[in-house]
């Protein structure tokens, strides 16, 4: 009897907050509760958070939750006295119709999603009557997969205040059998070890976790404000057959294949490492470092291939070989050298690997390939339909490739679809202190071929998912899910063919009796197949194009809305009680930035006088400043008619008393409520989504707030600082040409000419090289200039002028020339768009001049008992906290910053910084 070892890991974040600071006196979470059931490796979670107010007048609660990105929320409900209200989940089209419909109504509406690096959150506030309760509700299934021998479902807890009835109950049911059970993580500590309890029978087992309103302050990274850390489960399956663990219930049948007891292919590896000159720091560092202990990890029966690029390739060795120990070690040295220069040729690279492994065949091994790229394709052929034309032709179907995608310059969508063409994955390696760690997990996963060419076969089964799959790796499982032709078990034979090695294989067990499961699970393994089936779908959509496109969309479309799946075909619409917001919950895509910290407009004191929060300035309202707006998507706290009206950005014009100053709420796009008095004077602040305020001075000057919309200083520039957390930023308020980067050879500059828009940026951009040659790009095209050849472009081209290439996308543009690399991102914001500049690379010993050739600049702060001071270079300058989007990357965020002149930041009179022409 084998086993498996199984580690489950579930995310529940739980956070409330109100106007003021917390205060148990005012309102109290007086029960949280997360409760798990893993079912054959599906796992239904419900988290609650009952909150009473406390308080003799209204508040506004929140609710936060974080969920795992491959989870669907299929249910959320609040209960207010005695009333629920469910979120109701439909099409986005008609999710969006409901949200403008509630706009129109004199309610506000939100997105309230946004996505981290393995989580999404679900947010969501009421406001609650005093010395009244709510209970929050929300429940999301997902589909544990196997990595490295085990599942993981992680519990973070995280109340934010001790909890006087606190529990997380997990229940594991497995059919195969449990062999043991154990408890790990940061809250499974010695001083709450009395508060885990676990219990274990042959194919169940449960743990409660219940601890003290002390025990919980008491954890290495508890406190004062509770619970703060995770509880980690990991258990083990007992596999009895080769063929796996099936489950069959009310004509739908789920199949587990994991087999271990079989000896390990050969491999065939090539790895394909992007050393261009956006690689350069610590990203190459870290690749370096996580290839020579992949280098490390190959077995000598292994043989090998290692190919750097930029804009050319270059060979360790020509030809696979054999991962003998001088071999390895070889390779490391090469490794150890890699240098980031140049540009970006991902076709040239990914076409030479697929000739070694093509040119080696070895009869009984496994090949793959393995590209680690961190931005995109910028020299040979750029066009990325091409390359994956020419990718899926090289490879033929004959082994996988997987992608690995560098941060988030990466055009991760384009590597997602060239790994789904070809038998892979692409996964995003994030730019962290572990991402070498990282870079070695992944590769762990694909180390060990068990199998190749792996052929799922269900006699007397439909509608089934996935079942061709190029590999099967130790440590992981394969799994198919589907539906019995007339529920009909008796004529339902699995069996699945492979290649072991060098000879062909075949799991069947003709003793195998398809046991039903109870009704309990009648819908348990129906949703398993819908869950795979949506996912799937998903993945297909991305391949596909015209009406094969639109009938993946369509079934997958129908299945999300059959099982009440947010995905990211559906929304969930949260209708509360009257005259309160109604919210748009949307699964966001991997990449896209937190939409809440974007999309959210904040109030506004001038638009009406019959907005329920703001009509009279008694109660709180909560507002958000977009980095780029979504038009007409208002926001929690919005008022009717503000979202997309030109002008009315709904900012404050604030008095500070004694300094005389204005401050401006447009650059605050990080969540806060405000509190007023009926003459509009601010009395409390507080923040509710974990970010800065920008405005931390408003209550050391008693700002007054007035309904009159201002003109706001159009352009807000960043300056980076050195070992500071506070960058700095000051304003440009007249029209003026900029220069942006100057090289001193001359061979290349770049200029900028402001826009008149008050949200700060360029309407156009020339960037000239070599002699009589330039790009000028505008909002609504590029002109290029080749001597006396002028070409206008509009589309999405790709242009090449002498040695300077010119990509047009969508939202950029994206111009390489030799060892400069510069991006210019294309923003909107309330239907109106902007334009940014970027240099992404450029050599490390330039000595270039303009606005993006600033360095990095090092400050003292002095403290001062009516203002605050820095010291930068001997000299004291008077600065003020503030915000300012951060339009270097495509979801800008708002940074906190030390706002000084113009004059003060460059350290130079602002008129270096300009020129007569573009």
């Amino acid at each position: 009897m084998e086993r498996a070892v199984v580690q489950i890991t579930l995310f529940g974040l739980l956070l409330a907050f109100v106007t003021t600071l917390p205060n148990k006196d005012d309102w109290d979470i007086y029960s949280f509760h997360i409760n798990s059931t893993v079912t054959s490796r599906y796992a239904t979670t419900v988290i609650t958070s009952r909150v009473v107010n406390r308080m003799d007048e209204s508040k506004e609660i929140e609710f936060l939750v974080r969920i795992p990105k491959n989870a669907f929320i299929s249910k959320f409900r609040m209960s207010i006295d005695g009333q629920m209200y469910d979120g109701v989940v439909n099409a986005k089209e008609q999710a969006q119709q409901q949200y403008t419909e509630a706009v129109s109504r004199g309610q506000s509406a939100g997105i309230v999603s946004s996505v981290g690096r393995t989580l999404e959150e679900f947010k969501t506030s009421v406001t609650l009557a005093a010395h009244n309760k709510v209970t929050f509700e929300l429940t999301y299934e997902e589909l544990l997969k196997r990595k490295l021998g085990k599942y993981e479902l992680q519990i973070h807890a995280r109340p934010m205040q001790p909890v006087k009835d606190f529990k997380i109950d997990v229940y594991i049911h497995e059919k195969a059998g449990i062999n043991f059970m154990e408890v790990k993580g940061g809250l499974s500590t010695k001083a709450l070890a009395n508060a885990i309890t676990k219990t274990q029978t042959d194919k169940q087992a449960w743990l409660y976790f219940y601890p003290t309103e002390d025990q919980q302050k008491i954890c290495d990274s508890c406190g004062e404000d509770g619970m703060n850390g995770d509880l980690v489960i990991v258990y083990d399956v007992k596999r009895d057959t080769s063929l796996g663990d099936i489950e069959v219930s009310d004509g739908y049948f789920v199949h587990h294949f994991a087999p271990s007891s079989l000896p390990r292919i050969p491999k065939n590896a090539v790895f394909l490492i992007d050393q261009s000159g956006s690689m350069h720091g610590r990203k190459i560092e870290q690749t370096r470092t996580a290839l020579i202990h992949i280098l490390n990890d190959l077995a000598e029966d292994d043989y090998f291939g290692l190919i750097t690029f930029d804009g050319n390739i270059f060979h360790w060795r020509r030809e696979l070989v054999q991962a003998t120990k001088g071999n390895v070690d070889s390779a490391k040295d090469f490794a150890r050298n890699i240098q980031d220069r140049g540009s970006t040729n991902i076709n040239k690279a990914v076409l030479e690997g697929a000739r070694m492994l093509n040119a080696q065949p070895r009869e009984g091994s496994a090949s793959i390939l393995i590209l680690l790229t961190d931005g995109d394709p910028t020299s040979g052929v750029t066009d990325p339909k091409t390359i994956q034309s020419n990718v899926r032709k090289a490879i033929a179907k004959k082994f996988p490739l997987y992608c690995l995608g560098f941060g988030f310059d990466v055009n991760f969508e384009f590597l997602e679809k060239m790994s789904l063409q070809n038998s892979g994955v692409a996964r995003r390696i994030y730019q962290d202190s572990d991402a070498a760690l990282q870079l070695k997990g992944f590769y762990e996963e694909v180390a060990t071929p068990l199998l190749t060419d792996v052929t799922m076969i269900y006699i007397g089964g439909t509608n089934l998912t996935q079942t061709n799959f190029s590999q099967y790796y130790n440590g992981s499982e394969i799994v198919v899910a589907g539906q019995i032709t007339d529920n009909d078990i008796d004529s339902f034979v699995p069996q699945v063919v492979a290649i072991s090695s060098k000879r062909r294989v075949t799991f069947a067990d003709t003793n195998a009796t398809m046991e039903s499961t109870g009704t309990v699970s009648d819908s348990h393994i129906q949703r398993v197949w819908a869950y795979l089936t949506v996912k799937q779908l998903l993945d297909q959509e991305l391949l596909l194009s015209g009406p094969e496109k639109e009938k993946v969309k369509t079934d997958a479309l129908e299945l999300s809305l059959k099982y009440s799946f947010v995905t990211p075909l559906t929304s969930m619409v949260v209708t509360k009680p009257l005259g309160e917001n109604t919210e748009v919950l949307h699964k966001p895509k991997e990449g896209q930035a937190p939409q809440q910290n974007w999309q959210v407009p904040p109030p506004s004191l001038s638009h009406t006088s019959s907005n329920p929060v703001f009509g009279r300035m008694r109660s709180s309202g909560v507002g958000a400043v977009p980095g780029f707006g979504a038009g007409r998507r208002a926001g929690v706290g919005a008022v009717p008619g503000a979202a997309g009206e030109s002008g009315a950005v709904g900012q404050y014009h604030l008095h500070f008393g004694p300094l005389g100053m204005t401050m401006l709420h447009k650059y605050t796009s990080a969540m806060f409520r405000y509190h007023y008095d009926d003459n509009y004077h601010l009395h409390s602040r507080r923040i509710i989504s974990g970010h800065v305020d920008p405005f931390p001075s408003l209550m050391k000057y008693g700002a007054v707030a007035h309904k009159k919309p201002i003109r706001v200083p159009p352009h807000r520039f960043l300056i980076k600082t050195e070992n500071q957390s506070l960058p700095l930023c000051f304003d440009i308020n007249r029209d003026v040409r900029l220069k942006l980067l100057h090289h001193p050879s001359g061979e290349l500059s770049m200029n900028g000419e402001l826009d008149s828009l008050r949200y700060g940026g360029f309407k156009r951009i020339v960037i000239h090289f070599e002699t009589n040659k330039s790009v000028d790009v505008k909002i609504d095209g590029i002109t290029v200039k080749d001597g006396h050849d002028v070409k206008f472009y509009t589309g999405n081209d790709h242009i090449t002028v002498g040695s300077v290439t010119v990509i047009k996308r969508d939202k950029e543009v994206d111009v390489t020339a030799g060892d400069t690399r510069i991006v210019i991102l294309l923003h909107q914001q309330n239907r109106k768009h902007l334009l940014w500049p970027v240099v992404r690379q450029q050599p490390p010993d330039s000595n270039a001049e303009g606005i993006l050739a600033l360095k990095p600049v090092a400050y003292e702060e002095v403290q001062q008992t009516r203002s605050t001071k820095l010291r930068i270079k001997d000299q004291e300058i008077d600065v003020v906290s503030a915000g300012a989007a951060d339009y270097s990357i495509p979801f800008p965020p708002i940074l906190e910053c030390w706002l000084m002149s113009a004059e003060s930041a460059l350290q130079r009179p602002l008129d270096d910084f300009s020129v007569a022409e573009l």
